[in-house]
């Protein structure tokens, strides 16, 4: 049975994770299917958004040690090993591959987030998390590190000193605890609801626009002011000649617009 289950609807991908009665724990097959997924939803220039949850009473209970561990030792070994064209090795990719996306994930939080699930939403751009839900860096409790991108991940979100102390503790905090201290971006009694709205509303920006941003805040959120500033030369230049600007300037102008979204292009870039 497949891990992800998936269907696009108004140019929204909702991903959902598939194996409920695990708690949509992972397997060594659900993280190349992650990151065939992401590629997958990479080539579409249509797409607008992706909502990404879990089946039943999770979101991710993170690793199933049991079936990654019990398909031999060669197998895991052969997985910490990067593909240099793309910096990561498979389990990092399971996450990082979520980021490489130009439109904009939103993960839908609820029931367990632990360790990998953690590090998957972490990869996601918004995060909305039911206030009971279960947040953990859990790899600690078993005398291992966050290694699926999530020491990236969380020097982006949080402190120095709060991701130590989630890595180095392994404590688990609350939906609301996950919220102030960063790790989510906001608490929500229907957050797939939530999910949607947010992407409804990002749908009624130009694509491009979107996608710019994104590129923009991933690639240079740390880089020298002269590289971030090149950057934003180089993106807006591209922005001024796209026909979905063009759009966008329009619809801005008419005021009938708030009413009647504008029917925009496919996206410019991969």
């Amino acid at each position: 049975m497949p891990y992800l289950s998936a269907s696009l609807e108004d140019g929204v991908a909702h991903v959902r994770l598939n194996r409920p009665d695990k708690l949509n724990a992972l397997t060594l097959p659900a993280l190349d299917e992650l990151a065939t997924m992401a590629r997958h939803l990479r080539r579409d220039r249509s797409l607008r958004a992706v909502v990404l949850s879990g089946e039943g009473r999770s979101f991710c209970a993170g690793l199933d040690f049991a079936s990654v561990f019990g398909d031999g030792p060669v197998q895991v070994a052969r997985r910490f090993v990067p593909r240099p064209w793309l910096g990561t090795n498979p389990f990092q990719e399971a996450c990082w591959a979520w980021r490489r996306l130009p439109v904009p994930v939103i993960a839908v939080v609820h029931g367990h987030c632990y360790g990998g699930g953690l590090q998957i939403a972490l990869a996601a751009d918004f995060r909305f998390t039911t206030a009971d839900a279960q947040w953990s860096v859990l790899e600690g409790r078993w005398g291992l590190i966050p290694d699926m991108s999530g020491v990236r991940s969380l020097a982006q979100q949080v402190g120095i000193d709060t991701a130590k102390r989630l890595t180095m503790t392994a404590e688990v905090v609350s939906g609301e605890e996950a919220v102030r201290l960063g790790l989510a971006t906001a608490t929500s009694e229907d957050p797939y609801a939530d999910a949607r709205a947010l992407a409804a509303q990002i749908a009624t920006r130009s694509p491009d626009a979107v996608a710019a941003a994104k590129r923009l805040f991933d690639r240079r959120w740390s880089s020298s002011p002269r590289r971030t500033f090149a950057r934003e030369r180089l993106e807006q230049a591209v922005l001024l000649g796209a026909p979905n600007t063009a759009i966008m300037r329009k619809a801005s102008a008419d005021r009938s617009a708030e009413e009647e979204p504008p029917r925009f292009r496919r996206r410019l870039l991969p």
